[in-house]
């Protein structure tokens, strides 16, 4: 009982990191910036004036479309982006044997998936609103895509290759199955597409000598780029410090009672 109540007292310890690096992500969130891209500038140039180019750093939000001359094609879809994530998952079914204490053998047959290929590309874009664009270095973002492909493909390909779209894959690359046996293949693919509305909240800097959004150098500034408003993403990490918040009062109180409980007992 006593190791039970420290196992708890852990994880609440645990929990108060989370908690609390959350709040802080949360407080932050509310205290970017709401800007455009014309405020930008105006701000880097009356800056630069006072104290020279290069230096200026401002926490900011921003809601634009996405624009570039040269999009990515995503692999299966084929559709303009400026991020995709493919992922080919294998989904199979096995025998698996069990014995329990009485010496007894016992089979039953479960499902299980693996991940046999994953390809994520980003590349910088624009982002415009109506008062002009900003660049957007997106490397470090925590991007919230759409999903824009999820489809399963039962049974095994042609001539052992998959293939979708721009996609193909020998399967002799993946290695043998095994005693699994393969029920099929699932596609999956999330992009941010061109010509669509979203935010980004990040740091604008004049570092390399034009303005662009990257990510902060604090640690506790989120790097966001994402379909969802700012009051939907300052929410939702809100809601994520309350949940952590709870469980981290109910692990210390579970475990604090099973410590008295070892020691009364």
């Amino acid at each position: 009982m006593a190791i039970a109540g420290i196992v708890f007292i852990v994880a609440g310890g645990v929990l108060w990191w989370v908690q609390n690096r959350q709040q802080r992500r949360c407080n932050q969130l509310k205290l970017a910036r709401a800007c455009q891209a014309a405020d930008l500038e105006a701000t880097a140039t009356a800056v630069s004036k006072e104290i020279g180019g290069g230096d200026w750093r401002d926490y900011v939000w921003l809601w634009g479309t996405v624009q570039t001359a040269t999009p990515l094609t995503s692999e299966f879809k084929q559709v303009p982006c400026v991020y995709y994530t493919s992922t080919v998952i294998r989904e199979y079914e096995e025998t698996v044997r069990e014995k329990d204490s009485d010496g007894r053998v016992t089979s039953r047959t479960q499902r299980g998936s693996e991940t046999i290929s994953e390809h994520k590309q980003r590349i910088p874009f624009d982002l415009v609103d109506s008062s002009g664009q900003v660049r957007v270095d997106p490397e470090e973002a925590k991007i919230e895509p759409v999903e824009v492909l999820n489809e399963f493909r039962p049974g095994a390909p042609a001539g052992g290759m998959l293939s979708f779209g721009g996609f193909s894959l020998a399967l002799g690359d993946v290695g043998p199955g095994g005693a699994r046996r393969t029920l099929g293949y699932r596609y999956r693919e999330t992009i941010l597409p061109v010509d669509r509305p979203l935010l980004v909240v990040g740091t604008a800097s004049d570092r390399t000598g034009s303005i662009a959004i990257e990510k902060p150098a604090q640690d506790d500034q989120p790097y966001i780029i994402t379909l969802k408003s700012h009051e939907a993403i300052t929410k939702s990490v809100g809601q994520s410090a309350q949940i952590a918040l709870w469980s981290m009062v109910g692990c210390f109180g579970v475990g604090a009672v099973l410590l008295v409980a070892a020691i009364v007992g």
